[in-house]
């Protein structure tokens, strides 16, 4: 993702941060991001699950997710 950032980068943003927050709050904003980033990751997987489950559902039942959305329909009118 961020593959194309070199250390000179790094560098910088870590003295802005440093001048915006100071250097007693970095730690505590570090740990937030990282329960922040841990809890996205954790419903990432949910919706994942609960996706899978619905198609796992569609293809038992040999409807499409067209078909669903449209009830049923088979198409004769």
């Amino acid at each position: 993702m961020f593959s194309n950032i070199g250390s000179g980068e790094v560098i910088v943003v870590v003295i802005v941060l440093i001048f915006l927050f100071g250097g007693k709050k970095l730690p505590e904003l570090a740990r937030g991001l990282g329960e922040s980033s841990k809890e996205i990751r954790k419903i990432k997987k949910e919706v994942e699950g609960t996706l899978s489950d619905l198609k796992g559902e569609n293809a038992l039942s040999g409807e499409s997710a067209e078909e669903k959305s449209k009830g049923g329909e088979t198409g004769n009118a």
